[in-house]
């Protein structure tokens, strides 16, 4: 019987790495997770062999890659904090590279951002272009998917703007709110990313779904489909920030960061690009009408408490 490949998904007990997973073992793939939380419940069961991720341990790094056809990696973080920082993210993702090199990994899926720069003064845009550039140089094969923006079930900006249009009567946008957002499914991700963990070619891939909103028609349009549609109102960026800051304190989180801010702003969330994905976030949004927003999504939560799902922090 021939052996199974072995296909290498970080973080396949979150959130766009368990869709790939998912159509891994679909595929019929023998499926591994490289994961900082390897006793979150996952929906896999005994499918999907787990493995801390090693980066103090390159060595234990390349031993738990050997054999992998493809690995997957989704590995980031959204923005510095005490606990992590976008340029410890760099550096561990650059050690993860040379493992899959010195492993025999014979293809890399990278999931990377929109209109990345190395010239940007936003880590998380600089950062995303250095660890593009580092795959290139690296001499593995590689395809690197840039998504805008991904929701679903687990997702976080699409919900919690659904959360706060619940609660508020009004909704503050930065500025005039015409910056741009091409939303994309997260399956409709995995399923590209799957696709072209069988490819060969070296490619870059603008990862956008077949919407394209204004930031103001894009709070319009989930305050329609939930039936909480609110005043929009113009505020200075520094309101909105404090705004954010102070709300997120009393929640526990980062609501929103001035970096994500400017990132908006500045049209980074937006490309020319045709779209790859198929499925309409205001379709998926009617579908899930009655949970969207419901209750709010943690982004430090679900870094803390590792051993909770991600739909239920």
């Amino acid at each position: 019987m021939k052996n199974k490949e072995i296909h290498v998904v970080t973080g396949a007990f979150g959130y766009s790495g368990k869709y790939i997973a998912k159509r891994l073992l679909e595929a019929g793939h023998e499926v591994r997770t490289l994961t900082n939380s390897p006793n979150r419940p996952n929906a896999f069961g005994g499918q999907i062999k787990a493995s801390p991720f090693y980066f103090d341990d390159p060595i234990k790094l390349v031993a738990a890659l050997r054999g992998t056809s493809v690995l997957y990696n989704t590995y980031w973080v959204r923005f510095n904090h005490k606990d992590f920082q976008h340029a410890v993210a760099v550096s561990n993702t650059r050690t993860l590279f040379r493992a899959a090199g010195e492993a025999g990994v014979k293809r890399v899926v990278h999931i990377s951002i929109t209109n990345p720069s190395e010239e940007s003064h936003l880590e998380y845009f600089s950062g995303k272009a250095e660890l593009e550039k580092a795959l290139i140089d690296s001499g593995l094969s590689y395809a690197i998917l840039r998504p805008a923006v991904i929701f679903g079930k687990e997702d976080i900006l699409i919900n919690n703007i659904a959360w706060i249009l619940r609660r508020s009567p009004v909704f503050g946008i930065f500025g005039n709110g015409n910056y741009r957002l091409q939303p994309i499914y997260v399956d409709d991700l995995a399923k590209l990313a799957v696709t072209q963990g069988r490819g060969i070619e070296d490619c870059i891939i603008d990862a956008i779904g077949p919407e394209t909103f204004t930031y103001k028609e894009l709070v319009h349009e989930i305050g329609l489909i939930i039936g909480k549609q609110r005043p929009t109102i113009s505020i200075p960026d520094s309101l909105g920030y404090v705004i954010g800051w102070l709300l997120g304190k009393l929640l526990g989180d980062v609501l929103i960061t001035r970096e994500e801010i400017e990132g908006l702003k500045a049209d980074l969330l937006y490309t020319n690009s045709p779209p790859v994905g198929e499925t309409k976030l205001t379709d998926w949004a009617r579908e899930n009408a009655s949970t969207l927003g419901m209750k709010y999504a943690s982004e430090l939560s679900r870094r803390r408490e590792r051993s909770t799902a991600y739909e239920n922090l």
